[in-house]
């Protein structure tokens, strides 16, 4: 089952609630064995291949490859398979503009037009720190329907953003959030203002050659790179190549590729302190709305301060994290469309953590009381527009998403239910006083709350 896509700030929310229990705890012994399990799950029912790798510090834990990286060489996938980013690239754009401003050369409080002469009156108030947590209010070109034609073809920053600078603005700068590539865009034409230097060349030279990662740089589908996966889309008749997309239309929203033990010098090297300083990484991990930092989205779980992002482009999904306070790391690199690597990744983390992760077959249905199900009816807000209408059906509980199709909701510990129809939970939440007043969504690793209408 496939329910409808939202949006959530840009980032997709599928209405098909995740198989997922969090939990918390540190310094624990890791239970690789138990994150195969959860790899495998997603691999036998077809929908993950590609690379994961988990690590606490300089520890490896888990570094495999699954799945072919190549389907009609019979090629396998491994931790040096080279993977497109997509928004995983977005964190590499900010820490190009951490280390300008370190140097003198960016103002991050600046307008954008005191580096791009030609920007317009509108973008007065657009900041290179709104550009880069999304409060600048660009719409997304990745939405409008020309970028289907636009996609395929050579272009550069600056013609992008030709195709949107006239554009109304989603809000004031400042005055809101929302998720939008035309954001990295726009700060990719700044690092190559004031750099002097292309983007691509920037990246290596200043983030990638200092940390030794030899197998990462900007995507070219002209040139020639060893060990690169191919990607690939479901459909009906399986699996097939993957749309055309010319990579010149991502630029630092999603243009870039790399490894997963490469991701992991990354990791270490970043947030361990080898390319900014310990101020500049205090503003690029602290959230401004919605849990959004600078090209990494933050939450706090049990103490700890996790960073993480995902990211999806024709043919490859992909998800990073990073628990600050324990040195742990996790990435899975995905040459399958679909959600797996992050529901995977968020999985992952909440074992490499000491917390435990439920299966979809390992969920075991408990009997519960008509009455006590009439609690839980109600209409819960997903979204704008979008609402889950609960409702007790011949003494069943029922769930049924705007426009979709109802079915029943499991018991298996109070307030909390699952779906037999497919990967997913509802955990209900209550008030001081006990009623029930909204219920969390959970799907493939992210949690979308909706409040009791």
């Amino acid at each position: 089952m496939h329910l409808k896509t939202l949006t959530d700030g840009g980032r997709a929310v599928v209405l098909a609630l995740a198989a997922l229990t969090a939990g918390g705890g540190v310094a624990v012994a890791q239970d690789t064995g138990r994150m195969e399990q959860v790899i495998r799950a997603s691999v036998d029912e077809g929908a993950f291949t590609g690379a994961v790798l988990v690590a606490r510090g300089d520890e490896v834990l888990l570094d495999r490859g699954y799945g072919l990286a190549n389907r009609e060489w019979n090629a396998a996938n491994d931790g040096d398979t080279k993977f497109r980013l997509a928004s995983v690239s977005k964190q590499f754009t900010a820490v190009a503009l951490m280390l300008l401003n370190e140097r003198g050369l960016v103002d991050l409080d600046a307008p954008v037009k005191a580096y791009l002469a030609d920007a317009p009156a509108t973008w007065d108030q657009v900041t290179v720190r709104r550009l880069l947590t999304h409060t600048a209010g660009l719409p997304d070109f990745t939405r409008a329907p020309e970028y289907e034609t636009l996609k395929r073809q050579p272009t550069t920053a600056a013609a992008l953003m030709k195709g949107f600078r006239d554009r109304p603005l989603d809000f004031q700068p400042g005055q809101g959030w929302a998720y939008s590539n035309a954001n990295y865009v726009v700060a990719t034409a700044v690092i190559e203002a004031v750099s002097g230097a292309s983007y691509a060349a920037f990246v290596v030279d200043n983030l990638f050659a200092p940390l030794g990662m030899a197998d990462s740089g900007y995507d070219s589908h002209d040139a020639i790179l060893p060990r690169r996966a191919s990607g690939y889309s479901p459909a009906d008749e399986g699996v097939r190549n993957a749309d055309y997309v010319d990579m010149s239309a991502p630029q630092g929203a999603g243009g870039l590729y790399s490894t997963a033990r490469d991701l992991l010098k990354w990791e270490q090297g970043l947030f361990e302190g080898r390319l900014l300083n310990p101020a500049s990484l205090r503003v690029l991990t602290t959230p401004e709305r919605n849990g959004y930092a600078m090209g990494l989205a933050v939450k706090t779980e049990g103490g700890d301060v996790i960073v993480s992002h995902s990211g999806g482009i024709e043919g490859f999904n992909t998800y990073m994290a990073r628990d600050l306070d324990d040195r742990l790391t996790v990435i899975v690199l995905g040459n399958l469309n679909g959600a797996a690597p992050e529901k995977i990744g968020v999985s992952l983390m909440t074992l490499a953590r000491g917390g435990s992760v439920v299966l979809p077959g390992e969920h075991v249905a408990i009997s519960v009381a008509p009455d006590v199900l009439a609690a839980y009816a109600g209409a819960y807000q997903l979204a704008p527009g979008a609402t889950l209408t609960v409702s007790v059906v011949d003494g069943r509980l029922m769930g049924q998403a705007t426009g979709q199709q109802a079915f029943e909701l499991f018991a298996e510990a109070p307030d909390a239910f699952f779906l037999k129809a497919f990967d997913a939970q509802i955990t209900f939440t209550r008030s001081l006083g006990g009623a029930v007043e909204g219920l969390v969504l959970h799907q493939g690793g992210r949690e979308t709350p909706a409040k009791r209408l």
